[in-house]
């Protein structure tokens, strides 16, 4: 459970043209390597360490390639990292540390294993270009208990979603392409390639989760797109290129959840959710349930074909007083491809369906507030 560098006490440390190597069949790995670093490779606790042109492999549970802990910062430029056991991440921050990661190549193998990882207490991370691989069962590409920035890279996780956010915390994509390829698992309700949730494990502050992607493309090869459970959750999603699996069940999911993992109190976790498109063109179903409130708001010239559902399969009986409010602007469409029932509906711009009808919106006692040659409808309490 030791370090092949460990940087403390306030110390600047370069390391230039390297090869750390870090193996031990005996390592303990598990919550101490996740939230401290015990037994990551290169370690910084308290000073500045800077890592440049060098390979980085590991093989011992708890082996993350970079870990910036506390008051440890640490640059990460032109570098191979590959684990293989479990709890080791690529690069990775907990308890306040901070790191930059510039054209680094992270493959991880192992279980809980995410390329770019952080755990209790956060931190921040900015990356800038390279390439990030995990291909362990839960790790995601991208796991998020912290404020970390990308940019300019390739995410895939080829065992797990993409993304996954806990708690009070952001995520920020900007021209990324990340792959998502989670499989479908009996201890989960749904399939998944970004969720923003709230496990209640501790390892996150309670409060509002936040996903932004701008540019770049998002493949999900299995699963919905996006998911949020079980906390107040912000998505901004600007001009991506959105590549669902086919059959996909929805691209966004706002709801309660029976996960057998203990998210929540059933019929007490739901899910509060903002989700902003700008210039942006999505495709499949909107998901949410009477315990969850949904913004839905479709800007600055984006379209939403598809239809918005109502599935109470996760509110265990009870009725909630949930609501679903769905503004369009003036320069932007929903295409209906089925009957839908919102809260309220802000409209000023295009309400058709696939063959350009208009579509009838109708209240719930099923007065006729907007005409239309549609064969769908969709039932508001309130239209603006």
């Amino acid at each position: 459970d030791e370090s092949a560098i460990l940087v403390n006490n306030s110390s600047n440390v370069n390391v230039d043209n390297f090869n750390i190597t870090r193996e031990n069949d005996n390592s303990s790995g598990g919550d101490s390597a996740s939230f401290y670093g015990v037994g990551a490779a290169a370690l910084v606790t308290d000073g500045t360490l800077t890592l440049d042109n060098g390979t980085i492999t590991t093989n011992s549970k708890g082996g993350a390639g970079v870990f910036a802990y506390n008051k440890g910062i640490a640059y990460v430029k032109n570098t191979i990292i590959n684990t293989t056991k479990d709890t080791s991440g690529g690069i990775h921050v907990a308890g306040g540390g901070t790191l930059y990661a510039t054209n680094v190549t992270a493959t991880t193998n192992g279980e809980s294993s995410a390329a770019i990882r952080s755990d209790r207490g956060g931190g921040t991370m900015n990356v800038d270009g390279g390439t990030f691989v995990s291909n362990g069962s839960g790790s995601p590409a991208l796991y998020c208990t912290a404020d970390i920035t990308v940019n300019d890279a390739i995410l895939i996780a080829n065992g797990s979603e993409g993304i996954c956010i806990e708690g009070l915390n952001t995520t920020t994509l900007k021209n990324v392409d990340l792959t998502s390829n989670m499989p479908d698992q009996d201890q989960n309700d749904n399939t998944w390639s970004v969720i923003v949730y709230q496990s209640m494990s501790g390892d996150s502050q309670v409060g509002k989760g936040t996903f932004n992607m701008e540019g770049g493309t998002l493949t999900s090869k299995n699963g919905g797109i996006f998911y949020t459970t079980n906390t107040e959750s912000e998505f901004n999603i600007t001009n991506v290129d959105l590549k669902p699996s086919d059959g996909f069940e929805y691209l966004l999911r706002v709801t309660g959840n029976n996960n057998k993992r203990g998210w929540g109190k059933a019929g007490n976790n739901g899910a509060d959710c903002t989700f902003n498109a700008n210039e942006q063109k999505m495709n499949g179903n909107v998901i949410y349930d009477s315990i969850s409130n949904l913004n839905f708001n479709i800007l600055n010239n984006s379209t939403f074909t598809g239809a918005i559902l109502n599935d109470e399969s996760f509110t265990n009986g009870v009725e909630g007083s949930g609501v679903v409010n769905v503004t369009i602007d003036s320069n932007s469409t929903w295409v209906v491809t089925a009957n839908s029932t919102i809260t309220n509906l802000s409209l000023e711009g295009s309400l058709v369906d696939t063959a350009g009808n208009n579509v009838k919106v109708v209240d719930t006692n099923k007065t006729i507030l907007r005409d239309g040659d549609s064969g769908f409808t969709v039932t508001v309490q309130t239209l603006k």
